[in-house]
């Protein structure tokens, strides 16, 4: 099986633990180089999360494992790259 190396994230999650704390467990996880956290809806108990995840070999299991740990769970997988480097979409006629 490839390697993953960029994981987007579409999540759920309280607002505790905050998006720092989630971003500092995610981060220190093997395989996992950089993570970016952006809430883009919040309403009195949950907010809405994109997460964006890098390394050299990312575990989808594992991930999935610390969102639930903290209360948050996975709406979707919105995007994935695997292989030995990461590329990004090409602009096509239909963008």
């Amino acid at each position: 099986m490839g390697k993953m190396r960029r994981l987007v994230l579409d999540t759920l999650k309280p607002h505790e633990p905050s998006i720092i704390e989630l971003a500092d467990q995610l981060s220190e996880l093997s395989g996992i180089t950089a993570v970016n956290i952006s809430i883009y809806e919040m309403d009195r108990k949950v907010e809405n999360a994109k997460i964006t995840i890098e390394g050299e070999d990312i575990s989808y299991s594992v991930v999935e494992e610390i969102i639930n740990e903290m209360g948050g769970a996975i709406h979707s997988i919105d995007e994935v790259v695997a292989g030995k480097e990461i590329i990004d979409d090409a602009a096509t006629l239909q963008d």
